[in-house]
């Protein structure tokens, strides 16, 4: 089984590792892992999971990680969610913050756009009565 977690939850959960290593506040942290999920999500999870209690199963995951690395925290994930039969599959936020980027970068080139801006159709004008007289 796959379970997909869009850009909002994986954002929601390194938000969450990232101030959990601040704060050292691991309780929260299962909170805010789980509500990175949806509520199908995690009953296909704990149909999965022998306990059958994915708040549980978040916490075993939470006790492992050495709270340092973020990375590690979703590594964590992908391994015991693998161990039970679901696979996580998700997007990192970088290459999307990348992507998100460069996509701005190219409507913000100083290049013209043609788009008959009324500044610039002015300045055209105003350079043409210049050249007729």
């Amino acid at each position: 089984m796959e379970i997909f977690l869009d850009k909002r939850a994986v954002r929601l959960i390194r938000q969450a590792a990232t101030d959990a290593i601040e704060d050292g506040d691991t309780e929260t942290l299962r909170e805010d892992v789980m509500e990175a999920f949806s509520e199908e999500q995690i009953e296909e999870i704990e149909r999965q999971i022998d306990g059958g209690d994915f708040f549980d199963f978040l916490g075993e995951t939470v006790e492992e990680w050495d709270g340092d690395d973020v990375d590690q925290l979703f590594e964590l994930l992908e391994n015991h969610l693998s161990d039970v039969g679901v696979e996580l599959k998700m997007r990192p936020v970088e290459l999307e913050e990348e992507e998100e980027e460069e996509s701005e970068e190219e409507f913000s080139s100083d290049e013209d756009d043609d788009m008959g801006d009324s500044l610039e159709l002015d300045e055209e004008a105003e350079e043409e009565e210049v050249e007729e007289t």
